[in-house]
């Protein structure tokens, strides 16, 4: 695939999954209040005009396919109103609209993948044709179409090729359909509807089609026929059905050629109804109702000045503003500049704070266009609720908090299936499964589900509570010794650490599988996950009450704010937000247990010591306890002392990315998550500190 193809695609998959998420968006807000407003059919009108358009632009079939049958769906509804809908069409019509955002998402995720489209989905749109022809009256009997058709009188199907008798009109417009399109009179409504939103004056024939499916057979056979009293209301018609589908053959036919024709009847044709104006049709919507300028829209798209950028394009954004502020750092800290007269060390040191509050700037500004609101997960999360409410005949609410709380997008694409899963078990198994059983607790009979997010510091913290069952540790324990997991006796455990059982590979206190899986089944993964992007994951729950999961996220990966360290030659960066205290000890306070690896008492808990110099083989002169200094650090639930020769200062520091070549050394698994370059040109390695007490601990 060429540039240009690839990135055509790319805008395609962005606009579309962009059109898919405000579709469900849309869908979701409308199924609470049981109704479509007037702008959200629209909207959703021009969702479907617009997926259908792209995806025939780009030749995939089976998304234009599917758009089109639910935009001629929407087109029936915009014109004759939601209104007109019985109550349990409406609900038909939500399940309807949720099951063909699954079907296009579906086809969207094999076009990202590169797997073939659907061949065959005759079914499925048969499924949307057949609810449009329910609801606008066309069914599919065979005896009441037959029926139908006698009652319209055989002359008329034999004759309706004839020029209607309109004495005002100055031209015919004939038009045929394509062969097989289904309900034709429903299509030849919309080209005519598609001539009144541009103001067109005309009268059609056969003028009940819209509302008589017995005119189906006329059209097939004979088409239908547009008049106009003026050949300048013609060619514009003429310029409009160019543009339209389902389109045959149209002729234009002079007033002329209408006495020619009649002759040739063997009978004179039945008069056609009473023609109807197009600028007066009752049901044709007017075009300040449809513009939604009538009263203000609950839904209405705000028109904002905003254009897409390949995400690539801003990595290499943020990789030359760190660069500029490397150099920006390595000239103010020449050492050359100490050898400048006063006057020119002033004025250079001057100008030197202004570049640092530009590059400041410019680097603030670089890092916030990669930044996105997390409300996208968080909608995504509203309609795996609904799903899973009538699946689970569960009556559960969905609050959301901080939903425009931002973060770095390669870490919002890190974060959805977590936050996926953990949704998922809450619904199927921290919820209680009846109202009854929740008002026997004392509960609201309506479960509620809380998903909230904020910032703090420079964190993104995300919670998921649940106001269910709760987890007993006790239980937590007896499987986990079930399973052998247990590395301590069970006496030993806390609250926290029994509940952390959890997150172990492998561990589950479900005893039967169902189709969303069980608190515990893969909650290692989501972990795991969560750490991948450097965050850490927690639960806190109470039996009868309800449970928590929170994760702590980092703002963004290309930024750390650090504290700087040396052992020997070396300096290594640690996260701020790893560290919880730095001290120095004695000698006589540092213990050994029983494999003889030293740990130091902090806050009534003992913790293990690692010496960086030891772990890396670096020489140093700082070996003894007392003159090195000790960082109690802690990443997910693992806490221990790092020992360094001493603190530099705290900076924030521009990640960079190792070179593709160490993977074969493994540095990642030896605690080394990328690098820096400080403002003297060096490098300072920053450490991951849960990998490096995992590789610790198997080394020791």
């Amino acid at each position: 695939m060429d540039n240009g193809m690839e990135s055509m695609l790319d805008t395609y998959l962005y606009e579309t999954n962009s059109l898919l998420d405000r579709l469900d968006e849309m869908l979701v807000a409308d199924e609470e209040t049981e109704d479509f407003s007037t702008d959200d059919v629209n909207e959703i009108f021009r969702i479907m005009h617009t997926i259908k358009g792209s995806s025939a632009m780009m030749e995939f079939g089976s998304l234009s396919t599917i758009a089109h049958r639910i935009e001629d769906l929407f087109f029936y509804i915009r014109d004759k109103g939601i209104s007109s809908l019985a109550h349990e069409h409406r609900k038909e019509l939500f399940n309807l609209m949720f099951r063909s955002e699954d079907q296009l998402r579906g086809e969207v995720a094999k076009v990202e993948s590169g797997s073939p489209l659907s061949e065959n989905i005759d079914e499925f749109t048969a499924e949307i044709e057949g609810f449009l022809a329910k609801i606008s009256g066309n069914g599919d009997s065979s005896q009441d179409e037959a029926s139908t058709a006698g009652a319209s009188g055989q002359t008329a199907a034999e004759d309706d090729s004839a020029l209607p008798d309109d004495p005002q009109a100055a031209c015919f417009i004939h038009i045929f359909l394509e062969e097989g399109v289904g309900m034709e009179n429903l299509r030849a409504y919309m080209i005519v509807n598609a001539l009144k939103e541009v103001g067109a004056d005309f009268r059609y024939y056969p003028a009940n089609m819209d509302t008589d499916s017995g005119t189906c057979q006329t059209i097939i056979e004979n088409g239908f026929f547009l008049a106009f009293d003026s050949q300048e209301n013609t060619s514009m018609a003429e310029d409009i059905l160019k543009t339209q589908n389902h389109i045959h053959s149209y002729e234009i036919v002079e007033p002329a050629a209408k006495e020619t024709a009649q002759p040739e009847a063997e009978a004179p044709a039945a008069l056609p109804e009473q023609p109807v104006s197009a600028p007066a049709a009752k049901e044709a919507p007017a075009p300040k109702q449809e513009s939604g300028a009538a009263a203000p829209a609950s839904h209405a798209p705000v028109k904002q000045s905003l254009i897409s950028v390949n995400l690539s394009k801003l990595d290499s954004l943020v990789d030359i503003v760190g660069e500029i502020v490397i150099t920006e750092s390595m000239v103010t800290a020449s050492p050359e500049l100490s050898h400048l007269p006063r006057d020119s060390y002033d004025n250079f040191m001057q100008s030197a704070r202004q570049l640092r509050k530009l590059t400041d700037d410019l680097q603030d500004i670089s890092m916030s266009l990669r930044m996105v609101p997390i409300s996208g997960v968080f909608q995504k999360m509203n309609r795996i609720v609904r799903d899973m409410k009538q699946k689970l005949n569960k009556d559960v609410r969905l609050t959301v908090i901080g939903e425009n709380t931002e973060v770095d997008k390669t870490i919002i694409d890190s974060i959805q299936d977590p936050i996926m899963h953990i949704v998922r078990n809450s619904m199927d198994h921290g919820i209680e499964e009846t109202a009854a059983e929740r008002i026997a607790a004392g509960k609201d009979p309506q479960g509620e589900l809380i998903l909230s997010a904020s910032h703090s510091s420079s964190e993104v913290v995300i919670s998921i509570s649940d106001d269910g069952y709760g987890m007993d540790a006790g239980k937590l324990l007896a499987k986990a010794r079930e399973k052998g997991l247990l590395t301590k006796p069970e006496s030993e455990y806390s609250q926290k650490e029994a509940l952390g059982l959890i997150m172990l590979p492998g561990f589950s206190t479900n005893q039967t599988v169902t189709e969303y899986s069980g608190r515990g089944v893969g909650m290692d993964v989501v972990k795991k996950n969560i750490e991948a992007v450097g965050g850490t994951v927690s639960l806190t729950s109470e039996l009868g009450v309800g449970t928590t999961i929170t994760m702590s996220i980092p703002l963004t990966l290309a930024i750390v704010t650090g504290m700087k360290v040396t052992v020997g030659n070396s300096i290594f960066t640690i996260p701020i937000s790893n560290i919880r205290q730095s001290f120095k000890v004695r000698n006589e306070e540092v213990v050994l247990d029983e494999c003889g690896h030293e740990m130091v008492d902090r806050m009534g808990t003992f913790y293990p010591i690692i010496r960086l110099h030891r772990f890396y083989n670096l020489d140093t002169e700082i070996t003894s306890i007392e003159d090195g200094i000790l960082l109690w650090v802690e990443a997910s639930d693992r806490s221990y002392c790092l020992f360094v020769d001493d603190l530099i200062d705290e900076q924030q520091v521009v990640v960079k990315s190792l070179p593709s070549f160490f993977n074969e050394f493994g540095l990642k698994n030896a605690g080394i998550t990328g690098c820096t370059i400080l403002g003297d040109g060096n490098i300072s390695i920053i450490l991951d500190i849960l990998t490096l007490y995992m590789a610790a601990i198997e080394t020791i």
